[in-house]
């Protein structure tokens, strides 16, 4: 009697073990594909094993952690990956970051989709809003971390380079050296049609905040900030620059003596008024910056922009020199911001012809003035 007993209770055990597989096999048979399909790699890696089966019934019992992320804080957070790291260990390594909230729930994942031979080496973007098959595929893609590169309104062209480099792996000599010959450029940036021969792209880096992969060359960086200009300065800004009976080139070139000139974003129509009245009547410019340019590089001062200049300063052979030489400079002497662009391109109506910085409230303000009359009783408020 008691073998009998044994041998039944034996059955019982295999065929409540065969229930419960046939009942999981049953789920798994209906919710998987589910899974297949909500997955973005190119599929599962089932090879019919015990355990890419349990994986997969895993990942369905689990499916709503898999779209949980680890938080709501999306500040970028720089993860890398060692060479030679294992799954696991990157893994935990997610967990201890605070990337994830389960290190066997991300190992299930890649290793089901087949994702663990794909993860590589180097520095990733990453945010705890991310959640798990989404750091897989950004492990997966090569979405690697990137550099943010802010350019100001208003450098010059070694600037420019200068603040790339100071930002980035780039050197500051293969911007330049990208940079120096606008007329390569050519063929891509049909804006760049006015360009006289010999000219850089001073003027032409548009200033902005960039996103630049780690691996990017001086050119992509360059290309980039050629782009950003065509997508602001559209088609219509240049037709608006021919029907004043400028050419791109020539505004660009007044816009950057206005950023230099403009501390304060109301005063930009007006200085362009001022240079626009004084072109009109055949004036002589007289604008600072462009003796600036022309000086270059101050050593004693540490800086592309002498402060104060001399009257000997005023005297310097350049035909940048706008003291010197009539009408505009041979190109750009900056690289300016949309709001001085679209300042020459819309100017204050005034009959200006005559400005200088506001001595005594010293907060970038200027005095503007009609006649040379004025000009110099203005002069005479200074203290």
């Amino acid at each position: 009697m008691a073998r009998k007993r044994s041998r039944r209770s034996t059955w019982r055990w295999l065929v409540a073990i065969g229930a419960v597989v046939f009942f999981c096999g049953a789920i798994g048979a209906a919710l998987l594909p589910r899974l297949n399909r909500s997955a973005s790699p190119s599929g599962p890696s089932l090879s019919g094993s015990p355990v890419d089966w349990g994986l997969g019934l895993y990942l369905v019992l689990r499916r709503g952690d898999l779209q949980q992320p680890a938080g709501t804080d999306s500040t970028p957070v720089t993860f890398v990956i060692h060479p030679g790291q294992s799954v696991m260990e990157v893994a935990e390594a997610l967990q201890e970051a605070g990337l994830i909230r389960d290190a066997f729930l991300f190992r299930a994942y890649v290793r089901y989709y087949g994702l663990d031979r794909e993860i590589e080496a180097g520095e990733y973007t990453l945010n705890k809003t991310m959640t798990i098959p989404q750091i897989a595929e950004a492990l997966r893609s090569g979405r690697r971390a990137e550099w943010t590169v802010r350019i100001r309104e208003g450098l010059r062209l070694e600037e420019v380079a200068e603040s790339i480099a100071a930002q980035t792996h780039l050197s500051a000599q293969a911007i330049l050296e990208a940079a120096r010959d606008g007329l390569r450029w050519r063929a891509d940036f049909p804006f760049l049609a006015d360009l006289p021969p010999g000219a850089t792209l001073e003027g032409y880096l548009f200033p902005d905040t960039y996103r630049l992969a780690r691996d990017a060359t001086a050119e992509a960086m360059i290309r980039r900030m050629l782009e950003n200009f065509g997508r602001k300065v559209t088609p219509e800004k240049i037709a608006a620059a021919q029907a004043r009976g400028f050419t791109l080139h020539q505004v660009i070139t007044l816009a950057s003596i206005v950023e230099r000139e403009a501390a304060l974003p109301e005063e930009r129509p007006l200085i362009a008024s001022v240079y626009l009245n004084r072109l009109a009547a055949g004036m002589k410019l007289d604008a600072d910056p462009t003796v600036q340019y022309a000086l270059g590089y101050q050593p004693d001062q540490r800086t592309w922009w002498k402060s104060p200049l001399t009257l000997e300063d005023l005297q310097v052979d350049s035909p940048y020199n706008t003291y010197r030489y009539p009408g505009l400079p041979p190109g750009p002497i900056a690289n300016p911001g949309l709001a001085s662009i679209e300042a020459v391109l819309n100017p204050a109506e005034t009959e200006y012809f005559y400005f200088m910085a506001d001595c005594i409230k010293k907060d970038g303000s200027h005095w503007f003035a009609r006649t040379q009359e004025e000009h110099l009783r203005n002069f005479q408020r200074c203290p």
